[in-house]
């Protein structure tokens, strides 16, 4: 049986004019659903939450609608949602908590990296009802993850200034005390167990607050993947949940029988494999899960594809994937994308195209210089980081 899917997807709100991160999510909110749209810790995002699907052709359905309510709500108050891990323009002071307990204590204990948190990611979810069996699955494919790190990346701006990285997200988000790596469990009890005691230390409120790249759902019974940026594509979350799905049949095909670890026990590398992908994105070199070595991005996809191609065939996903995987590797990240636009423009038409890849259009607005509200020059990314021409998949 074909396991079951779903996505989670945060978008920026901002003003359509200017392209500033605006604290408007409730304005936005109040034209939608509450059962498919919520809110987040800051005022200025908005969270869907899709439907569950058992293939990529009614995931992506589902995505495109959300995305089209999404646009209308915001574009009723002048407004536009942005998916993408950070946008170019934004100023923390301008930016207000959303109200509740919840969040107000986290704005008290964690300050400024509350204060900061203007990040957006993509999670997905994947049916996993064996929870001992789930816990082991985390280890066996926490080796993979960086991979899907870098085919989102979509942060390459922070308060208007060009960071050097294709997922500044990445380098915010692991300043949460839970986030990164998740360690290897022998069973469901054990990762509990440690759950608990960092509840216990105070360091964390709940076990909501546990932000591991990967984790078992603190409220259903899924596997759930969060290491990604926002994609402004949405064929990107559909190439992800393809791709992370493939990853938790192949674990669960190969621990089938077996007990105890699923993995060496060395996680050490994994954060400095998502360094790497944050850093690179599909534009440099990532770290090969089998060498440990570095090597270029579209030969370590191409490694991914080729481990997993018979979860996707038996899903009916190889084609759809594949095709996706080499338009990414042949287009760039959404962070070259965004890089190159505002290296040959402005900071506002980079915005402008992420508006429109995260609606779907063929073609983003384009405004008369003049007409461009405080013009913001980025700083440009050094020479020796473009690449050359663009990589092709090393065909699986």
């Amino acid at each position: 049986m074909t396991v079951r899917i779903g996505v989670e997807e945060e978008f920026h709100i901002v003003d359509m004019e200017s392209g500033l991160l605006v604290p408007r999510a409730d304005t936005v909110l109040q034209r939608l659903p509450r059962q498919t749209f919520t809110t987040e810790l800051q005022q200025a995002t908005v969270e869907s939450n899709s439907g569950v699907h058992t293939t990529l052709g009614d995931l992506y359905a589902d995505v495109i609608g959300t995305r089209r309510r999404l646009d209308a709500a915001a574009g009723a108050h002048g407004l536009a949602a942005v998916a993408a891990g950070t946008v170019p323009l934004a100023r923390t002071a301008d930016v207000q908590p959303t109200s509740g307990y919840r969040y107000r204590r986290m704005f008290d204990q964690y300050r400024m990296v509350a204060d900061e948190q203007l990040i957006c990611g993509t999670h997905v979810h994947v049916d996993a009802p064996d929870p001992d069996l789930t816990v082991r699955i985390m280890c066996a494919v926490s080796p993979w993850l960086h991979v899907l790190l870098a085919l989102s990346a979509s942060s390459p701006f922070w308060l208007g200034a060009d960071t050097g990285y294709a997922s500044w997200r990445t380098m915010l988000w692991q300043r949460w005390p839970t986030a990164g790596p998740v360690g290897c469990f022998a069973d469901a009890a054990g990762y509990d167990a440690a759950v608990r005691g960092l509840i216990d230390s105070g360091v964390i409120g709940d076990a909501g607050m546990i932000y591991y790249d990967i984790r078992p759902s603190a409220h259903q019974q899924t596997l759930e993947l969060r290491i990604c940026d926002a994609c402004p594509r949405a064929e990107t979350v559909v190439l992800i949940a393809g791709l992370f799905r493939a990853l938790v049949t192949d674990a669960r095909e190969r621990l089938a029988g077996t007990r105890g670890r699923a993995c060496d026990g060395r996680h050490e590398w994994l954060r400095a494999a998502s360094w790497r992908a944050a850093r690179s994105g599909l534009e440099g070199t990532l770290i090969d899960p089998y060498t440990r070595r570095e090597a270029p991005a579209a030969q370590v996809v191409g490694a991914l594809l080729r481990r997993v191609r018979p979860a996707l065939e038996a899903a009916g996903d190889w084609q759809t994937v594949r095709e996706l995987a080499q338009r990414a590797l042949r287009d760039g990240s959404a962070a070259d994308r965004m890089r190159r636009t505002a290296a040959a423009e402005d900071l506002l038409s980079c915005t402008d195209l992420a508006i429109a890849e995260t609606r779907g259009a063929a073609q983003r607005r384009r405004r008369p210089v003049a007409d461009l509200p405080g013009r913001v020059t980025p700083l440009r990314r050094p020479a020796q980081d473009a690449p050359a021409s663009r990589p092709a998949i090393a065909g699986p």
